[in-house]
């Protein structure tokens, strides 16, 4: 396909309305953010911003909280409620579930939650909202080009099979009645505004000078990172690899801590050695409400969020409908091994304290990271559902979830749930830390004396050290809390195992961009190297260090004991 020149000028480009679609944890940082900067582009006014959320019944509060000057995202958002109500009260920030108001929009960034289905990825919601816009945009005036860009997370061919057709229905053609973009987010609960302001950001167009408008933007909100420039499918794999990694690295450290508690081994201890010797060491083995960014990962009870559980998969897409063999992939061997940590967690509590079944626990922190109220996936969740599933007395706590959680009611569990803390931890048997949430560190005392019957802390999110329990005469038990010293032998074998099940995983990679390449780069500005996505995912700053492809011709063992994501590397010979 013959790319056309661009149909906006970015020396004369203006900017007077921005929209946003979905002001969830990605759309409602954005959109506040760009109203606060104040921006003007071929124009002396800044730029006003509008949030679109659609009437349903759980999310059209949000339009009123919007407009009232309260930002809709709850936990610990640092700035977040500051900037949201400076912004309405400057009158650059507002709401509306009224479509027809983005007619007239000169960028539309799309914020909607993305999932998977089996092996596919779930547009559903997307399309609804695409729907909506492009009713929208048929309206629009003649001159007007707007930029459409998609901060969402999307599997890998999206913009040009998907979102270029679904546009072409309406009559808004890409390179000319509209440019498409991608710039996927990289934002966090907790700490969303400072991960927009302080870290990196891809972006992505079909055509060569979109990443150029968008850059351009937002290096108005990107303060102190840089606004990469590259082409969608890049971006689109980037953003999916960066998580799929992620999960990839928390599954060989799962295995890893699996082995220490089995062996009665500080897998904390075995961390920081490997981390050093790989130089990617950082402070999350010390500190809770650390984000670890090392080689070796914590893992926790499980893995949550809406990110890493999907992603994976939607990197694979395409090449999962061809019917490929996908019994070695490294990141598809990782979703079973995470998904299983849940119950494995339970099981091997058991083996240190004895029967639970006749027991009362609390499980402390139900979203899916700390200082968040997200429960999107939450391990948490998966556990209690273990619980009921098998007879065990339970009852959940978090400071953040509200009652009417859509995932508590999902599945059923809102009469298992607590926000009062004393009432959480009265008469139980032994505590679950699923969450390092700041006020559990805070009131750790309360959660050891508040039960007349505590016999047991279980530590299944790095919270606490044991030496406190030890004085308290509590019980402790924790993920990876052995007490060995590691053998240098160990620390070596874990080490080689981490440089093979990389290198294994940098293979898997290449194949997929020899795929894509082959099927669905349709010209030379939108093919993707394997040298730009190492250093275009390297600039995640939760680390993604992507290896070189080098065959794996050793596979390390240890008294017997073989990683199976190294397994699944070794058989990448061919």
């Amino acid at each position: 396909m013959k790319q056309i020149s661009s149909p906006i000028n970015a020396e004369t480009w203006k900017i007077e309305k921005i929209g946003v679609i979905g002001p969830g944890i990605v759309g409602m940082p954005m959109a506040a953010m760009l109203a606060h900067a104040r921006i003007k582009i071929g124009t002396n006014q800044p730029a006003k911003v509008v949030v679109l959320q659609r009437d349903s019944i759980n999310s059209g509060w949000k339009v009123d909280s919007i407009n009232n000057g309260k930002s809709v995202i709850g936990g610990i958002e640092p700035d977040l409620d500051d900037i949201t109500r400076d912004a309405v009260k400057a009158g650059l920030l507002s709401a509306s579930s009224d479509f027809s108001v983005l007619s007239d929009a000169d960028v539309i960034l799309v914020s909607v939650q993305t999932d998977k289905k089996g092996f596919a990825p779930d547009y559903g919601p997307m399309f609804g909202a695409l729907a909506k816009l492009g009713e929208a945009l048929q309206n629009k005036p003649a001159s007007k080009i707007p930029l459409i860009i998609f901060e969402s997370t999307l599997a890998p061919t999206t913009m040009d099979t998907l979102f270029r057709e679904h546009f072409k229905k309406y009559g808004l053609v890409e390179g000319e009645s509209i440019l498409l973009g991608n710039s996927p987010n990289r934002v966090m609960p907790g700490r969303l505004v400072e991960r927009i302001r302080e870290s990196d950001k891809l972006a992505g167009g079909l055509h060569p000078d979109t990443p150029k408008l968008i850059a351009k933007l937002y290096n108005h909100i990107v303060t102190n990172g840089e606004v990469f420039q590259t082409n969608s499918l890049t971006a689109e794999i980037v953003k999916t690899l960066e998580n799929a990694y992620r999960d990839v690295r928390i599954a060989f450290s799962t295995e890893i801590v699996r082995y220490c508690d089995e062996n009665n081994i500080d897998f904390y201890k075995v961390r920081d050695k490997v981390n050093a010797l790989l130089s990617q060491s950082d402070a999350a083995t010390s500190n809770p409400n650390v984000v670890p960014s090392g080689g070796i990962l914590i893992p926790m009870l499980g893995v949550g969020g809406h990110c890493l559980p999907k992603d994976g998969i939607l990197l694979w897409w395409r090449n999962i409908e061809t019917g490929m063999d996908i019994s070695n992939s490294l990141i598809l061997k990782s979703r079973i091994i995470n998904d299983e940590s849940p119950s494995f967690a339970f099981e091997q509590a058991e083996k240190t304290f004895g029967n639970l079944k006749d027991k009362k626990i609390a499980l402390l922190g139900v979203a899916y990271r700390f200082n968040s109220e997200d429960t999107r996936n939450s391990p948490t969740l998966t556990l209690a559902n273990y619980l009921r599933d098998n007879g065990v007395s339970y009852i959940m706590h978090d400071p953040y979830v509200k009652n009417d959680d859509q995932n508590l009611l999902k599945y059923n569990q809102q009469d298992h749930f607590t926000r009062d803390l004393e009432e959480a931890l009265l008469d139980v048997d032994y505590v679950f830390m699923c969450n390092s949430h700041k006020e559990y560190i805070d009131n750790i005392k309360k959660i050891t004396t508040t039960s007349k019957t505590l016999k047991g802390v279980v530590d299944a999110c790095n919270i606490y050290q044991a030496d406190y329990f030890r004085v308290a005469g509590i019980s402790y038990s924790g993920i990876g809390r052995g007490e060995n010293n590691p053998s240098d032998e160990f620390t070596s074998f874990v080490f080689d195992s981490f440089q093979a099940m990389e290198h294994g995983l940098a293979i898997e990679l290449s194949k997929l961009i020899e795929f894509y390449n082959e099927n669905y780069a349709f010209d030379e500005f939108n093919k993707v190297k394997f040298s730009e996505v190492q250093k275009l995912a390297k600039t995640c700053s939760t680390g993604c260090e992507i290896a070189d492809p080098i065959i794996v011709t050793e596979v390390p063992d240890y008294k017997g004991f073989i990683s199976k994501l190294v397994e699944c590397a070794s058989k990448k010979n061919n």
